[in-house]
């Protein structure tokens, strides 16, 4: 069988003098509707902050001056042979104006005590806090597309305490 890996990023942009996060409202139409943070496909072969930092400027007209990588989710359907990787960033400093007429959905800056009062899709829901957790995190997700079952799901969080502790910088 033929594997097929596509590579993806999700940039939280997160205002932190007015707690506020920059999430999209995605219509129907574009797949994944409800409330969700900027990103997309990475382009060969740009690298994937890169990528990240593109997809915020396309989709918000925001450009983003400081980055931090969070972590990987992966999503695994061996039945079609792919491996869909998500690498999610949080972006605290930026620059620009938001678009008017947003490509992929209505933009909106809302304040972090609100964020889950908004229609998301569930596994965004699931991956709000951790843009917002020390350490980076990792999670795979074994699935079958035709049943939509969860064959095996493991997830970790990674700290750099090993580092911290012995006084290496």
């Amino acid at each position: 069988m033929n594997t097929r890996i596509e590579i993806l990023t999700m940039c939280m942009v997160w205002d932190k003098k007015n707690d506020q996060v920059l999430l999209m409202n995605r219509p129907d139409r574009k797949g994944f509707p409800g409330y969700i943070a900027p990103g997309g496909k990475v382009d060969f072969p740009e690298s994937i902050v890169d990528g990240a930092v593109r997809e915020v400027l396309e989709e918000t007209g925001l450009a983003v001056n400081e980055i931090t990588y969070k972590g990987l989710d992966e999503f695994c359907d061996p039945e079609q042979g792919l491996r869909y990787m998500v690498f999610n960033y949080l972006a605290t400093s930026f620059e620009g104006e938001l678009l008017q007429d947003p490509p992929e959905g209505e933009l909106l800056w809302v304040p972090m005590k609100q964020v889950f009062e908004l229609p998301m899709q569930d596994w965004f829901a699931e991956r709000v806090p951790r843009f917002f957790q020390k350490g980076t995190f990792e999670r795979s997700v074994i699935w079958e597309k035709s049943s939509g079952r969860t064959l095996q799901e493991t997830f970790m969080v990674y700290s750099d305490s090993v580092l911290e502790q012995s006084g290496v910088r």
